[in-house]
């Protein structure tokens, strides 16, 4: 790939910024997503302003390059070729399988481009496909919308179940819901239609209802997820054996029988870890029921796959944290839930360009060391810079370029990435919280004062 003398010099001393822009050029291809919307819209049609203007848009807010939709418009409307009136329109209009459908094929776009370079993590279970499933629920949003100005509670625009591959960490699935009051479990007929034979569901006890244990079975594919006390019809068959302890208890086995509604039975474990320290509700024990065999899993692993279900939750953590997930001046349930799934789309991109980290450095190097906050913080750094010192046809290299092509062009510019300016300083065990007054007789103190008393004490 020949590349202009600027380009080369912002690929040796801003890697990482010229890493991530490839693979968005790449994954979000304006034709590719042109297409995508031909494909999964019903309603919506495509008059002046295009879909992949839309995500443009979007994606500079989601990354925190801009602050808000108004200013990415402001900062391109010579491109845009429509008001800003027709651009939140078109916001909030996206439907939801558009938006779940951008998360999809994208993952599936940069899937080859991670196993082209080596850079996804071990399997977590031989010959198993791993899928982590968790829901998250957007914040309020404001109050901007004439129905909610004369309403005091919170405006809740939805939320969405996440499908998530921890060997690739990458959100490969979304089932969105507009109902901001909706049960998860009222989703998870549109989660069985993604179960393929064998693969392994790891969920919460959110999860654990009968019709959707049966129905993962009934598609050969297997699950780990913690047991609900009342969502599951079932008896116990065996005796109880112990097997063993891990990092957090004891662990033990047993098999149960569980019926459904038309009286099919399906037989299962029942692996119970008993904690050595109590949950944060109180709870000594976590029961996990699993159909994966014991040749393929015994207790311990079960109990050690559960316990990498958080993840995901990790995952929703970094994206609170490095981007702009939850952009709650979007009342609109469709425009909220479509700015939800740039994000994936953008956490899908941080994560392949960790992959090419870890094809470098190593699996465990970038686990250990490399964090996702100060990635996201350089990459918004020299964004602006970037794209002003290098014009934008100059990025229509990467828009062809094959999954072999964009890996070698992504290792290239990794083996530049200095580890060091993104190591990771985790904070030691959480204190207590000391009990506090009320401050409802004292309103103010003057911390001045306070530490004075501090520095009299250790004198």
């Amino acid at each position: 790939m020949i590349l202009s003398d600027v380009f080369e010099r912002f690929a040796q001393d801003a890697p990482l910024s010229v890493m991530a822009q490839g693979i968005m050029e790449n994954a979000l291809n304006p034709q590719f997503l042109d297409q995508v919307f031909e494909e999964f819209a019903e309603r919506q049609f495509t008059n002046k302003l295009l879909f992949s203007t839309i995500v443009d848009l979007m994606s500079v807010v989601v990354c925190r390059i801009r602050p808000s939709i108004h200013a990415a418009f402001q900062a391109r409307a010579e491109t845009v070729g429509a008001t800003i009136d027709a651009v939140y329109d078109k916001l909030n209009g996206t439907e939801n399988a558009v938006s779940a459908a951008l998360v999809h094929e994208v993952a599936a776009r940069l899937t080859p481009v991670i196993d082209a370079m080596g850079g996804g993590r071990a399997d977590w279970l031989r010959d198993y496909r791993v899928r982590i499933l968790d829901g998250n629920h957007l914040p309020g949003t404001e109050h901007r919308l004439k129905e909610l100005r004369t309403i005091g509670a919170g405006a809740l625009p939805g939320h969405a179940l996440v499908v998530l591959d921890p060997r690739l960490m990458l959100a490969t699935d979304v089932v969105l819901c507009e109902d901001g009051h909706a049960q998860e479990r009222s989703l998870l007929d549109q989660i069985l239609a993604l179960v393929a034979a064998k693969d392994l569901w790891i969920a919460d006890r959110n999860f654990c209802t009968t019709n959707f244990l049966f129905g993962i079975a009934q598609r050969n594919a297997f699950f780990v997820i913690r047991q609900h006390a009342s969502t599951l019809h079932w008896e116990f068959v065996g005796k109880r054996r112990a097997c063993g302890r891990i990092d957090t208890g004891k662990v033990y086995d047993q098999a149960i029988r569980a019926t459904n509604d038309a009286g099919e039975i399906l037989i299962l474990r029942r692996v119970t870890v008993l904690l050595d320290q109590p949950t944060r509700d109180g709870e000594t024990e976590l029961h996990i029921l699993t159909n994966v065999p014991v040749k393929d899993a015994r207790a311990k692993v079960i109990a050690e796959l559960y316990r990498g279900r958080w993840t995901i939750e990790t995952a929703f953590q970094e994206l609170e944290a490095t981007l702009n997930s939850e952009i709650t001046t979007l009342g609109y349930p469709k425009a909220a839930l479509f700015a939800f799934c740039v994000a994936l789309v953008s956490y899908n991109v941080l994560s392949t360009l960790k992959a090419a980290l870890r094809s470098v450095h190593g699996e465990a190097v970038v686990a250990e060391e490399v964090s996702g906050y100060y990635v996201a913080d350089e990459i918004q750094m020299t964004h602006r810079g970037m794209m002003i010192a290098i014009p934008e046809d100059e990025w229509v290299v990467f828009h062809d370029l094959t999954p072999v092509e964009l890996a070698d062009v992504l290792v290239r510019l990794a083996r530049s990435v200095s580890l060091p300016k993104l190591r990771k300083h985790p904070r030691g065990p959480k204190k207590p919280q000391p009990k506090k007054q009320s401050g409802a007789k004292i309103k103010h103190v003057a911390t001045a004062r306070i530490l004075e008393a501090r520095y009299t004490c250790t004198k």
